[in-house]
């Protein structure tokens, strides 16, 4: 779907529940994203159907599998999000922690971001993170979203901050 300098962005498939599984059960993801239950592949396999899927279905669009040009091995995810609770489109991005703090984030982010403004004609973007997450604030920064305010969207979760920035075509 998309290419970077050293990265392919495309669509999930269910052939990826191996890194569905490993990725949503890292320590980061638990932390800073949460549990999402998945323990087997069957698990995995679900979540593929029920969420990228069904949002690429529903949408248009959602979370991707961000792979390496050179070897076409899958590193993580970035993805534009419909959430419930928000009104604009969010932006998201987890990694396995062997290509965190690569650049790997803001490459497939910055591409993302200029897919939904040039292909989706999104106005604006969003991203959401816990406080605690440094790693996902600088990385919201470097993008160019800015903080704007706090907020909780689970009651049985802490605080979480929203940044965000508006979109001008190009």
């Amino acid at each position: 779907m998309l290419e970077t300098e050293r990265l392919l962005i495309d669509k999930f498939t269910v052939d990826d529940a191996p890194f569905i599984l490993a990725l949503l059960n890292m320590p980061a993801w638990l932390e800073f994203i949460g549990d999402r239950g998945v323990r087997t592949l069957e698990d995995a396999h679900l979540y593929i159907l029920n969420n990228p899927i069904s949002s690429y279905r529903q949408y248009g669009f959602g979370p991707y599998a961000v792979r390496l040009k050179s070897t076409n091995a899958l590193i993580g995810m970035c993805g534009l999000h419909r959430r419930t609770f928000l009104p604009d489109i969010d932006i998201g991005f987890a990694f396995l922690p062997n290509y965190a703090g690569q650049g790997y984030g803001y490459e497939s982010a910055s591409a993302l971001i200029a897919y939904g403004r040039d292909i989706l004609g999104f106005t604006r973007i969003t991203g959401i993170t816990k406080a605690t997450n440094a790693n996902s604030i600088r990385l919201l920064g470097k993008l160019g979203l800015r903080f704007e305010k706090k907020f909780v969207f689970h009651p049985d979760q802490p605080e979480s901050l929203l940044f965000g920035m508006a979109l001008t075509k190009s």
